[in-house]
């Protein structure tokens, strides 16, 4: 079988056709068939042909035909002219006198330059395939050791959790453990209080049947229990351990990686919470200041949504969205694709300018003065209130025709990543209705949501988690809490409106009511938004203009 390849492989066959090879053309280099050698010859009949047996063939230079004179080959070629020559034509007006070269010479020249290249390119190659085998290995030793990297930091994650599980397990261990002797001790008092009152109680009736007994006997016979009874068991004055949140030196974790570098401090009876509510309370001012008031000429300001320090797009009840700078210098309009207004605003981190169509169901995004659709909300569901996220997610708050569903759904470009919709238990978070939801999100990744139909702030970590709810009515407040628009700022306040009592509330992240703002004078508050030096801007619906308040030192 090995043969018969071997045999397969070496046959020649005519250039012409595929037939088996027999003759050949010495003058033309060509291998003919017996059927194919008139072809050959009458497809160049100026040309003279030495055609041989295929094994008497002679392997030589092919020169090409004369344009000028036929039968004649060009062997050798005119400098000055740059044009292959045959002998005729050096004898001819044209070629006379030129300096010649000999075709084989130069064939013979090329030749080495092209052996030369090669060889060298040949050399290139082997250099090239080192370093490429070189990358490789490189390549394979980065992902080797970034892939130790991960499982070291993982490691050293697992580690630390460890020692903070350790500090607070040990915590709860010694709580119940002072718990159970306290409660024990406190028990057996109240047992020995109980079965002497029962003792005191009988004794009391007893007494009673002798007072009314007429019997000598039974008053003779009475004996005294009241020495006993006087020694009543004394309650031990137990102290209430409390947890302090005062902070000492401990073990210290670290961790480097190039210039980063991070450190954990093990201390013991500390309330890491109360430390950042303390830090909030101490930025934050006594008294709010109004910085600037800025009309806006938008009748029935509903969205307020700042870039950067010192503008604002707002929206209300019409198509336009327009940005109007502090010194309320319209600087930019938007004509947006709404039927009637937007549902929400929002700005990305780069500035641009995001709204939500809910006639439409779309999530547009306005680039260059141009309008692009992000999303299209699934059939059925509707658009409300945006907010972009530091990640660069959009979180997107929906709602069904009916209003009796809402959700939150977090789109990283146009793909879904979480909805946010019910508890554990199965429950929803939010509550249908006819009022809207407003989303923000807080700096450890909370999910911060103003429903208005539950009346209440809710809270959800960055898994969706239900965290805590809030919904206290203000200090001073007439009416009860009834949430709306909702901000937070660098520090990781929660900042609400209450629009029934017209205050603003100012919430730690953990729900921690810290204090109220009031400075609108009477007027509705509607738009709320925080620019980039941590001031509040606040739109006053009827008279379609903001409030720029400075909260925090």
């Amino acid at each position: 079988m090995a043969t018969a390849t071997s045999q397969a492989q070496e046959l020649i066959t005519c250039d012409l056709c595929a037939k088996p090879v027999q003759q050949f053309c010495n003058s033309c280099q060509v291998c003919l068939c017996e059927d194919c050698i008139n072809k050959h010859v009458k497809s160049l009949k100026s040309m003279k042909h030495d055609i041989v047996p295929f094994t008497k063939r002679t392997v030589q230079l092919v020169f090409p035909q004369c344009t000028s004179h036929s039968h004649q080959r060009c062997e050798a070629h005119c400098q000055q002219c740059d044009v292959p020559v045959c002998i005729k034509c050096l004898s001819g007006p044209i070629h006379k006198g030129h300096d010649i070269l000999d075709m084989g010479d130069i064939i013979a020249a090329k030749r080495e330059k092209i052996k030369r290249e090669t060889e060298e390119i040949d050399s290139i190659i082997s250099k090239s395939t080192a370093l490429d085998k070189g990358t490789e290995n490189k390549i394979s030793k980065f992902m080797a050791h970034y892939t130790d990297l991960q499982k070291l930091s993982k490691d050293h994650r697992n580690q630390w959790h460890l020692e903070v599980d350790n500090i607070f397990n040990k915590m709860e261990s010694l709580i119940q453990s002072l718990r159970d002797h306290h409660i024990k001790t406190l028990k057996s008092c109240q047992s020995k209080l109980r079965s002497l009152n029962s003792s005191m109680t009988q004794t009391v009736q007893e007494n009673k049947e002798i007072l009314k007994s007429n019997k000598i006997s039974d008053v003779n016979n009475y004996q005294s229990k009241l020495k006993e009874y006087r020694n009543i068991p004394q309650i031990p004055d137990l102290p209430l351990p409390s947890i302090q949140t005062n902070t000492f030196q401990g073990r210290e974790l670290s961790i480097e990686l190039g210039e980063y570098k991070a450190t954990l401090t093990q201390t013991s009876l500390s309330s890491l919470t109360d430390e950042v509510s303390f830090l909030s309370v101490k930025e934050l001012l006594d008294e709010a200041k109004v910085i600037s008031n800025i009309p806006t000429n938008v009748k029935n300001l509903l969205k307020v949504a700042c870039v950067g320090s010192d503008k604002a797009w707002v929206s209300g009840r019409g198509k336009m969205i327009t940005c109007v700078d502090i010194h309320g210098a319209v600087q930019d309009t938007v004509t947006s694709t709404c039927k009637n207004f937007p549902n929400d605003i929002t700005v990305t981190r780069q500035g641009e300018l995001i709204y939500s169509d809910g006639y439409n169901r779309t999530v547009n995004i306005v680039r260059d003065g141009k309008t692009e659709t992000l999303i299209t909300t699934p059939r059925g569901w509707y658009p409300g209130g945006l907010c972009c996220t530091r990640s660069g997610d959009i979180l997107v708050i929906m709602y069904t025709s009916d209003k009796s569903h809402r959700k939150i759904v977090r789109y990283q470009g146009q793909r879904v990543t979480q909805e946010i919709d019910k508890d554990k238990h199965g429950d929803p978070i939010y509550q249908g209705g006819e009022y809207g939801l407003y989303v923000v999100e807080n700096n450890n990744g909370d999910i911060v949501a103003s429903d208005v139909n539950a009346r209440a702030v809710v809270v959800v970590d960055r898994t969706g988690k239900v965290r805590f709810r809030y919904n206290d009515k203000p200090p001073g407040g007439k009416k009860s809490f009834c949430p709306k628009h909702i901000v937070t700022d660098f520090l990781g306040h929660i900042i609400v409106v209450d629009q029934y009592n017209n205050f603003l509330h100012i919430l730690d992240q953990n729900g921690q009511f810290l204090r109220c703002v009031d400075n609108f004078e009477g007027n509705k508050s509607y738009g709320l938004s925080v620019d980039s030096e941590g001031r509040l801007w606040i739109g006053l619906r009827d008279l379609g203009e903001m409030k720029v308040i400075q909260y925090m030192k």
